[in-house]
């Protein structure tokens, strides 16, 4: 069986069979089927309500709408936060309520499932999707399977540095991720190390180009200019650049021994709206050693998995 984070199968045709009708339900059950359908109401007594069609709802009993709500280490924000979002549950029976044959479902099962047959294999260097859920000034939080959390850190979203991670990501954006560590099945994430090496990046440049960049430190010395999520240059002394700011910045010279990308701000403007795709460098499952660093430098940036 394959595990997903919440969302992903939703609108699936396979999904929808199996939600339209109670006999679709009720085969489902049978095959312990993990399915998918929107929160449209959390109950006083925390019960969610699901739309499973236009004319079907179950109901995700208290107790079961998450791993941990019944011990209380997971508190019931987590039950009132689904509202209006997808949830994956399994049948686990029906009941007459109001004179109407409702499912019973479990969102706790399907990750008890999830953690089981997926998360509790997962090693170090191993490369998952995940969904984004919320961003905080320390990190964001994703979903690798089933509503299951995990947190990227901030220092580990790119080499190159940002305040938020608001700067990367958004909430319901579809990420990858590697496994730094798996313990008391908590399962810990980096993100940087698919964005590429210095060198990889450094290569999608040349001396003499002027690219766009954007600002994210100005130093006594100069200014600190992010042209990829993994690399940055620096730029000599602009009163007018301010962090966050877009700019167009002309390369003087890309030394890779030293790391070191040179730049001259030729102009910058207020930092544009919009979401950026990401590009990653690494596209395999499983990565064991990443050395950010170049042969030719004597300092060595890498991570061991």
């Amino acid at each position: 069986m394959t595990f997903f984070p919440e969302g992903k199968i939703c609108k699936d045709e396979k999904n929808k069979a199996c939600t339209g009708s109670l006999e679709g339900l009720q085969g489902a059950m049978e095959k312990n089927i993990i399915l998918e359908g929107t929160a449209v109401l959390c109950t006083l007594n925390h019960d969610l309500t699901i739309r499973l069609s236009d004319r079907i709802f179950g109901v995700i009993p208290r107790e079961e709408g998450a791993i941990g709500i019944k011990e209380g280490t997971t508190r019931d924000i987590a039950l009132l936060s689904r509202v209006n979002k997808p949830c994956c549950f399994v049948v686990t029976g029906f009941k007459e309520i109001d004179g109407i044959k409702t499912p019973v479902l479990s969102r706790k099962k399907a990750q008890q499932m999830c953690m089981e047959g997926y998360i509790k294999n997962l090693k170090p260097g191993d490369v998952i999707c995940c969904t984004v859920t919320h961003l905080e000034p320390f990190g964001a939080f994703v979903d690798i399977g089933c509503g299951i959390s995990s947190l990227i850190p901030i220092d580990l979203i790119s080499v190159s540095r940002i305040a938020h991670p608001s700067e990367r990501f958004y909430v319901g954006q579809q990420l990858k991720a590697v496994v730094k560590s798996v313990s008391d099945n908590k399962v810990y994430l980096s993100h940087k190390e698919l964005l590429g090496t210095w060198e990889q990046n450094a290569n999608l440049f040349k001396a003499g180009e002027t690219v766009g960049g954007t600002v994210r430190s100005k130093e006594s010395y100069g200014v600190f200019v992010e042209l990829t999520p993994n690399l940055a240059g620096l730029a000599e002394i602009c009163p007018e650049a301010e962090k966050g700011m877009e700019c167009s910045v002309y390369i003087k010279s890309i030394i890779p021994e030293k790391m070191k990308v040179k730049l001259i701000i030729i102009e910058s403007s207020i930092k544009k709206e919009g979401e950026k795709g990401i590009n990653y460098f690494f596209s395999g499952n499983h990565i064991s050693r990443w050395q950010y660093s170049p042969s030719c430098s004597p300092k060595l940036i890498e991570t061991v998995f």
